[in-house]
């Protein structure tokens, strides 16, 4: 079935939907209603884009054959220029529904957790972590998503050994999924008493958040301790034991949390990253079986790729990955969260190489559903 194909297939489903949802059965019975409702939701995005393309080739052809059989001069012209408009229309529209075709990224719409790991650079690297973190947190307040440290390691000057963020807002995975890799940072350390610059580096690595029905975890298979909790240098915060480390034994994943003052939400807190990690396991396992057929991978997450360079004394930032798209935006809006040019040139990116990918492929999902692309 090519992708035109499988758009006539959407549409008969989308009428069969809307015929189903006004049907007196179904308004009796809400979660039939509900599910119905999203697919319809989902459907109409694409079939009235396919409507109005099929109405504008209509329109070209018809203003076409007008034109040929016109004998006033100024007519023809108008008729030929209403025919160039309509093509220019379909053109547009094929584009539109070529994108909307493209599968959907299961994960696209999940929360998310956001591991952040001081990489070469010492002190400094852990300083330059801290600053990923508030850069996150602004770009998640800036879209009206909540944020919440899940651990940390904090180091002596205020910096993190390493930090782990969760952000939660609809569209956080499909927006984040592309800042995992190497962060290299250029600028002139505090600690730097003779004004030398140094290069350093942090990684990030964010994972899609798992709900429970998607990862299983037996309690037989985990080890909870609890400990005091610790500040930089190591010395105690509290004297009671809030903090949690639990262990999955299966994997040997060691995940710990502590800046709660309840042990109870830590161990919460500490279960959620475990989920997300167990998930990241899994799917890059998927991933790696599947990478035998597929030469690209989304969202592989490789940390040893160096993928954006925040220059200080240039007051810039690049990533490498879009440089011809994006070539460089102002370091202090981007430390502010303002991420949004490199986030759209990314996910344009990769819909682009989808769509490269499934040029001989059906373009959509095999449940019968649209493909979905990435919407807002």
């Amino acid at each position: 079935m090519d992708r035109f194909e499988r758009l006539d297939a959407l549409e008969a489903r989308f009428e069969e939907v809307t015929r189903e949802m006004s049907s007196p059965e179904v308004a009796s019975d809400p979660d039939r209603m509900r599910t119905l409702g999203k697919s319809y939701a989902d459907l109409r995005q694409i079939v009235e884009p396919y409507r109005e393309y099929r109405s504008a080739l209509r329109d070209a052809e018809d203003a076409r054959q007008l034109a040929a059989n016109e004998q006033d001069a100024e007519m023809t012209t108008y008729l030929r220029k209403e025919a160039e408009e309509a093509d220019a229309r379909a053109t547009s529209l094929r584009a539109k529904l070529e994108e909307l075709l493209v599968p959907r990224d299961p994960n696209d719409d999940k929360d998310v957790v956001v591991e952040i790991r001081a990489g070469t650079g010492g002190e400094e690297a852990a300083l330059w972590a801290g600053d990923l973190l508030e850069l996150y947190r602004h770009f998640a307040e800036r879209r009206g998503w909540k944020t919440d440290v899940l651990g940390s390691s904090p180091s002596d000057l205020g910096g993190f050994k390493e930090v782990v963020l969760e952000v939660r807002g609809k569209g956080a995975y499909s927006a984040l999924k592309h800042e995992s890799g190497v962060h290299r940072v250029q600028r002139v350390p505090v600690t730097e008493s003779s004004g030398k610059l140094h290069t350093s580096a942090a990684t990030v690595a964010v994972l899609p958040e798992a709900e429970d029905i998607e990862v299983h975890i037996d309690p037989e298979d985990i080890e909870m301790q609890a400990y005091h909790s610790s500040g930089p240098g190591g010395q105690s915060v509290n004297t009671s034991n809030s903090a949690v480390r639990i262990t999955h034994k299966p994997t040997g994943i060691v995940v710990a949390t502590q800046e709660e003052r309840s042990q109870l939400q830590n161990r919460e807190k500490a279960m959620r990253y475990l989920r997300a990690r167990l998930l990241q396991m899994a799917q890059e396992e998927a991933r790696s079986k599947e990478a035998a057929e597929r030469r690209s991978q989304v969202g592989s997450g490789d940390r040893s790729e160096r993928i954006r360079t925040y220059n200080f004394p240039q007051n810039r930032v690049t990533d490498h990955r879009v440089k011809q798209e994006v070539d460089q935006l102002p370091l202090q809006s981007v430390l502010a969260g303002d991420i949004d040019a490199f986030v759209e040139a990314l996910g344009a990116q990769e819909r682009a190489r989808q769509l490269g990918e499934g040029a001989s492929e059906d373009g959509g999902s095999s449940d019968g559903s649209p493909g979905g692309g990435s919407h807002g």
